[in-house]
């Protein structure tokens, strides 16, 4: 079977900057994503969780497939959302099959 070459985004930020974050995406060109809600963690400031936490607060995982070409302009408009607030964003090479979805 035949595959493509692509990257995988996955950006962690403060679910309240979910909006935010998927409106630069969508401006940047991005064609699809995944949100999903992280219900817990550790970083630089330890570990938290969300249990306890009333309507949007915590974190969102939001994950994107794309074609390399296309990732300098997806990492543009991801920073200038997750520069100002806590987040990470992590890069990896993936293969995806339908290479015309991406």
């Amino acid at each position: 079977m035949q595959t493509h070459q692509a990257k995988r985004v996955e950006i962690i930020i403060e679910a309240p900057m979910e909006g935010r974050l998927t409106a630069a995406l969508e401006k940047a060109g991005v064609t699809g994503f995944t949100v999903l809600p992280v219900l817990g963690g550790s970083g630089r400031s330890g570990r938290w969780t969300r249990d306890g936490q009333v309507g949007r607060a915590g974190m969102v995982a939001v994950i994107c497939l794309v074609r390399p070409e296309r990732l300098d302009g997806l990492l543009d408009a991801a920073f200038a959302v997750v520069e100002r607030h806590i987040g990470v964003v992590s890069i990896t090479d993936c293969a995806v099959l339908r290479a015309e979805r991406f």
